[in-house]
């Protein structure tokens, strides 16, 4: 019988970080997180601050938010956001945009409902395309243009050998190593992009520019080079570094660093379930759904912890927090998980909560 997945992170994984995480092996520099009456909160340290600008996002009545869980900035500066959405609501997008003031500009993706999860935008010459991920009873990944049309879509890879004969093709929201659930994206230099199978056959699969499924490492274990909930990924190219990929081993509270032809690189330990990655310059920035998002820098030392809340949201065992707007704390996270900078330093985090909330980090002088 195929080992089952429930829909929410499991207590397991919330209380497995209570102890290590604490004592992160990432020694992390005091935060500062102000709420003042003149003033947005405020979070950060010495040349990493920033103002916090919760529910930044301006939705229409015609459109509710539900639970977020990717975004992606184009070259315009356009916001898209993923919600996974909700099964029963067909007819409802799951794929929201908006101008770089927060104004809502269209909506798409209701082929992604009850499902949707991971979100990039790649730029491929001259145009830009949206690469999707949805898990659940969607179980496909695809490429997009802006206005949310479909250049192709793709199922589970049945030639990589690891999945239940089928799983292409047959039913949906089953959860097990023989299942694909994907995840999250990282585009290479060459044209080639990694695809996490963060839920399903823990696996990573390499595709070439078409969507074609090439080849796959890791797979489920107990780290070095194998994973437990390999849930997010980025393609790591800071100065001074090695070019890797980046596996938010999310029940390990760890990432790991494997070379781009499959070898295990190395392990960075002391997160709380970090969900996703990405890099821009020397900052790699790892929303962890144990309450902060970290900075750090290319020698991966952390810089920053972000709306630090973890303490809080580790003790809130029964997730009565996750639902509960009433006891969010302004200037402080509950589940990042996602993240992404703009060409400014300004960060835009997804939060895994019911209601949905997109919050603009700004980036301080």
């Amino acid at each position: 019988m195929p080992h089952q997945r429930p829909a929410s992170p499991s207590r397991r994984e919330f209380l497995a970080t209570a102890a290590g995480a604490a004592a992160a092996s990432l020694a992390a520099p005091a935060v500062i997180a102000e709420q003042k009456s003149d003033s947005a909160p405020r979070t950060g340290q010495g040349e990493f601050q920033f103002e916090v600008q919760h529910d930044w996002a301006q939705l229409p009545d015609k459109y509710h938010w539900q639970t977020t869980h990717g975004v992606a900035l184009d070259r315009d500066g356009f916001l898209y956001v993923i919600h996974e959405g909700r099964e029963e609501l067909k007819d409802h997008p799951s794929i929201f945009v908006f101008d770089p003031e927060g104004r809502f500009v269209r909506a798409f993706g209701n082929q992604f409902q009850g499902g949707g999860h991971g979100i990039e935008v790649r730029q491929e010459g001259n145009d830009q395309f949206l690469y999707v991920s949805a898990y659940q009873q969607c179980k496909t990944f695809a490429k997009m243009n802006l206005k949310g049309e479909i250049v192709w879509q793709k199922f589970a890879p049945m030639k990589s050998g690891v999945y239940t004969e089928g799983e292409d093709t047959g039913p949906k929201k089953i959860w097990g190593r023989d299942r694909f659930m994907p995840t999250n994206f990282a585009f290479l230099a060459d044209g080639d992009f990694l695809l996490t199978d963060g839920y399903g056959s823990y696996y990573v699969h390499r595709y070439d520019r078409d969507g074609n499924w090439k080849s796959q490492f890791g797979g489920p274990g107990d780290g070095s080079g194998k994973f437990d909930t390999p849930h997010g990924i980025c393609f790591d190219q800071r100065p001074g570094r090695d070019p890797a990929a980046v596996i938010c081993d999310r029940a390990h509270n760890s990432l790991q660093f494997i070379s781009l032809d499959g070898k295990y690189i190395s392990t960075l330990e002391g997160f709380g379930l970090p969900a996703n990655a990405e890099t821009s310059g020397e900052l790699l920035v790892v929303p962890e759904l144990v309450g902060c998002v970290s900075l750090l820098n290319s020698r991966n030392e952390v810089v920053a912890r972000l709306c630090d809340d973890a303490e809080r949201i580790r003790a809130d065992k029964k997730f009565e927090i996750r639902g509960n707007p009433q006891a969010w704390k302004p200037g402080r996270f509950v589940h990042p998980h996602d993240a992404c900078f703009d060409p400014h330093g300004n960060l835009f985090v997804a939060e895994w909560v019911a209601t949905g909330r997109v919050t603009r980090l700004k980036r301080l002088a």
